[in-house]
């Protein structure tokens, strides 16, 4: 079971389950006891945390993410004010990832859809990099969909101040790799655009329904990100606008230099193709390549965009360049069966159509020299001069511990970094991948990421003895048990807190193989005697604060306010807020008033001479007896306050057309409150909690 289950952090946030885990840190659901509210907690992982360093900029980055405040970025609420454990603390979304949202849509989205969210996803950067902060892992699976179809960048957990001193990806696993941006895989520095870059390849795949580049191993797509250039997107689905193609591929630039210079810049052209989808760019193919200049990859033709789509939509904006000034580039393309061809662009004039043999030879031999030189620059440079490098030993079939003791690790001061656990065969605790593989080679210090078994599916039944329920729940459902085969029974108990699991059926460590139904029985806390109410009226006050508390262990409210009484004396109970023969539990809180007397205004003054009237017993003009005024009566409404996280509520209370018969704020700890109103006759109440009707009966204001 997991350690933080059921733990309360700095008295303040209750564990309540898992719901993720990442490389860095494990989320779990949780409640805020101050705010009563559900939150996301984020804690740092055991083996990372025995890192000072790493400790110290989880902090220091956390807080300086949550000085971000934006509608499209998840919201840190808090840090840990204590080492043990350290965590953050987030809003907590309810909706999915965009990435469970493309694979719900069928692995893609339409043009509209997929601006409509990177529009929202380019504001949420353009605050956080007009802050200083950079996310370094923008991916869809980073990014919540609301229900409302607004998005949420979340996820700062690997964040940097712009300023902060950079390090190289073989350090850190830093984003991931089919999103990451060139400079992250060349371990090069990084600024806003690394941001930008990630963000052009979420919308790259949003629209064509694919991802830019794919390869074998995350090293090979690393490459591929330095070194190549995707296919274009109009050449996957041609009815892509051309102008969110020129965007798309304009954010991909290979050459930092050739992108987006600010999130801004990108919006304002998001917006420029929302408000007109036909409108031309001047970005063309040649765009993504990097600036012409000493580096050696330049002559391998690796960054010529032979894959990328001509856009005509701009070829008017190109000037005609003069041989001399430019020499002609040839480009390429597949034909039919696959096969590249050289082939001329349109509006070309003079050259043959094909090249000599001798410059073809020529060009396959500068080739292959190119191949050679980008092999030993990328992978065996290193070996004589440089960063040393060292061969990542095999750690699968190792534990943690001997893992980290294993000769080779020491040897290339690798530090190695639990991951996931995952069910498995192998024992528990044992390492069964690992990430880089065996094999490659490494500079020393960089870090090897493993996942551990948690062995088998749990065989034995977990003990959930006073337990919170929801707590037992949730453990229950990690061990594969559902809750529809879940059972709740409720039972009083003097011992076991209200909510918390008295018994369980099957018993604690029993084999849970075949096990498919399970039984808590939950307190309902201490039971509750009941007591019936007597009349109060007619007695001091202190005679009825005595009477309530020692006789009906009913708890004192107090004297809520004085009125006119003809039949009960001055200064004595003339009211109490539960009626005489009501049957309450212990405890219930009744409130009384006392009398002022008779009311002064109800006397007739005496008058010196008679006056000619009809008699009492008669009504005017007709010799009878006069009917009586109606008097209105008392009753007491038990009204049960809610228990969903408000501290206060408003509780009115309509007695048929008297729409405020009662009108009162109410502590929702108290539980329940006996209002008191009045009424003539049978008539309607309706009772309303924060104006919103809960409860409507008819009830009897009869003598």
């Amino acid at each position: 079971m997991d350690q933080y289950i059921g733990k309360l952090l700095d008295n303040r946030y209750e564990i309540l389950e898992r719901i993720g885990t990442g490389g860095m840190a494990v989320v779990y659901k949780a409640r805020c006891h101050w705010l009563n509210r559900l939150v996301a907690v984020k804690i740092l992982k055991e083996d990372l945390a025995q890192d000072a360093e790493i400790r110290r900029r989880f902090h220091d980055e956390s807080q300086a993410v949550a000085m971000l405040s934006h509608p499209n970025i998840v919201a840190v609420y808090d840090v840990s004010r204590t080492s043990d454990p350290d965590y953050i603390v987030m809003e907590l979304i309810d909706g999915i990832t965009l990435k469970q949202y493309i694979q719900k849509k069928g692995g893609k989205l339409s043009w509209r859809e997929a601006l409509h969210f990177t529009t929202q996803i380019m504001k949420a950067l353009s605050h956080a990099h007009g802050r200083g902060i950079i996310h370094r892992d923008i991916k869809p699976h980073n990014m919540m969909v609301l229900r409302d179809g607004s998005l949420k960048v979340a996820d700062f957990g690997i964040a940097r101040v712009a300023s902060a001193a950079q390090a190289t990806l073989t350090q850190e696993a830093l984003g991931s790799v089919h999103y990451i941006s060139p400079e992250q895989a060349r371990g090069s520095h990084i600024d806003a655009r690394s941001d930008i870059y990630s963000a052009g390849v979420v919308l790259y795949e949003m629209i064509t329904g694919r991802l830019p580049y794919e390869g074998d191993s995350p090293v090979s797509v690393a490459i591929q990100h330095i070194n190549s250039i995707p296919l274009s997107p109009r050449d996957l689905d041609p009815d892509i606008p051309e102008a969110l193609e020129a965007i798309t591929m304009k954010a991909m630039a290979s050459d930092v230099n050739r992108r987006y210079v600010s999130a801004d810049a990108m919006l304002a052209d998001l917006e420029e193709f929302r408000k007109n989808p036909s409108i031309s760019f001047d970005y063309t193919s040649a765009d993504l390549l990097a600036e012409e200049g000493d580096e050696p990859t330049q002559i391998l033709g690796a960054n010529t965009p032979h894959s990328v789509r001509q856009q005509p939509a701009h070829a008017d904006r190109v000037e005609e360049p003069t041989q001399a000034a430019h020499p002609r580039r040839s480009h390429s393309r597949r034909n039919d069966v696959g096969v590249e061809e050289e082939y001329e662009p349109h509006g070309r004039r003079g050259g043959a159509s094909r090249l000599p043999l001798f410059l073809a030879v020529g060009a396959i031999a500068v080739f292959l020299v190119g191949i050679g030189v980008f092999l030993w620059v990328s992978f065996f440079s290193g070996m004589v001069g440089g960063e040393q490098q060292y061969n990542v030993p095999k750690l699968i079939g190792m534990t943690l511990e001997e893992a980290r003791a294993n000769e080779a690790v020491l040897k290339g001061q690798f530090v190695v970094v639990e991951g996931e656990t995952v069910v498995s065969d192998a024992p528990a605790g044992q390492i069964v991948s690992q990430t880089p593989d065996s094999g490659l080679n490494a500079p020393s210090g960089a870090t090897i990421t493993v996942s551990v078994s948690s062995g088998s599916e749990a065989s034995r039944m977990p003990d959930l003895y006073n337990k919170d329920h929801r707590v037992a729940v949730s453990t229950l459902k990690n061990l594969g048990i559902t809750e529809d085969n879940i059972t709740i029974e409720e039972r009083s108990d003097e011992s076991v807190g209200e909510g918390k699991v008295i018994s369980q059926t099957p018993a604690a460590e029993t084999d849970l193989a075949g096990v498919t139904q399970v039984t808590l029985v939950v307190s309902t806390g201490p039971k509750v005697e009941t007591v019936n109410v007597v009349s109060f009226l007619h007695k001091s006050p202190e005679d009825a604060q005595k009477w309530a508390e020692e006789q009906l262990s009913l708890t004192y409210g107090g004297i809520t306010g004085q009125e006119y009484s003809d039949d009960v004396d001055e200064g004595l109970i003339c009211w109490q807020s539960i009626e005489p023969g009501t049957e309450v539990d212990e405890g219930t809180t009744i409130y009384f008033k006392i009398s002022k007397g008779s009311d002064p205004a109800s006397s007739t003054p005496p008058t010196d001479e008679p006056t000619v009237s009809p008699t009492p017993s008669q009504s005017p003009g007709t010799g009878e007896d006069p009917a009586p005024s109606p008097i209105p009566v008392y009753r007491t409404v038990q009204v049960k306050l809610p228990n969903d996280g408000r501290e206060r509520v408003a509780v009115r209370i309509q007695v048929g057309d008297n729409t405020a018969a009662y009108d009162n704020m109410a502590e929702t700890q108290m539980g329940t409150i006996y209002a008191p109103v009045q009424g003539i006759g049978v008539q309607q109440v309706t009772i309303y909690i924060d104006e919103v009707s809960v409860d409507s009966y008819t009830l009897d204001f009869s003598q």
